[in-house]
């Protein structure tokens, strides 16, 4: 099993996640938004190694992302992949504090790899957005590579682990949310990556992966 390293550790602090979340889940979530939609609940694994794979709209879906899958819905924590501008000074000790690690999207480092590689061979529950930034485009953007070859590199690493790449589609009219706006959260069935793992250099079935991952967001998307 590959090593934490000391620079992409972080953790998930019970006191502060029992604070945060229930903030954002009781108060300032139905204060700001009018209506809160979410379906496809019943696809969200309750254990194992998962990786949910939203659509990225808005700094909003940061606190979406715990209100529709978080602990009071499957009983886990999430572990959130994050660019590396994003965990400076206080922004960056809560987003550590909460399970942040972060990764540099333009020259992504082996070791924050390795480490996105340990917390799915630790069983956890990843949330790495595919398409890599906010987009307000109302369109579905290809997946960047990296979240195949994350979940391959682990299935691979110890067959029969089960990785879970789950489907998501967060969508706000308008789609610049404001005070009052809607929102709509689909959930789709998990892709299982050992389908994907058949023996190969992992590449191709990356490739393959992603292809899937991209139209299994933009069926959701357009539902």
């Amino acid at each position: 099993m590959p090593a934490k390293v000391a620079s992409n550790t972080s953790r998930v602090s019970p006191w502060l996640t029992s604070l945060f979340y229930p903030l954002g889940h009781y108060i300032v979530l139905p204060f700001y938004f009018g209506k809160i939609e979410i379906t496809g609940q019943e696809h969200l694994p309750k254990d194992g190694p998962v990786i949910l794979a939203p659509t990225h709209r808005s700094r909003w879906d940061a606190l979406m992302m715990p209100y529709s899958t978080g602990q009071r819905v499957t009983g886990r924590d999430l572990r959130f992949m994050v660019t590396a501008d994003e965990v400076k000074g206080l922004q960056g000790w809560f987003i550590r504090h909460l399970g942040g690690f972060a990764v540099d999207i333009k020259h992504p480092a082996i070791s924050s790899l390795r480490y996105g590689v340990e917390l799915l061979l630790d069983k956890e529950m990843l949330v790495i957005f595919p398409e890599g930034g906010i987009f307000q485009d109302g369109e579905v953007h290809p997946p960047k590579a990296g979240l195949a070859r994350l979940a391959m590199q682990a299935e691979l690493s110890k067959p029969g682990l089960g990785v879970k790449i789950v489907p998501m589609s967060i969508r706000y009219r308008p789609r610049i949310p404001r005070w009052g706006s809607q929102v709509k959260i689909a959930i789709g069935a998990p892709l299982s990556v050992a389908d994907y793992a058949n023996g190969g250099s992992g590449k191709k079935e990356a490739r393959l992966l992603t292809a899937d991952l991209e139209m299994a967001l933009k069926t959701l998307d357009e539902s």
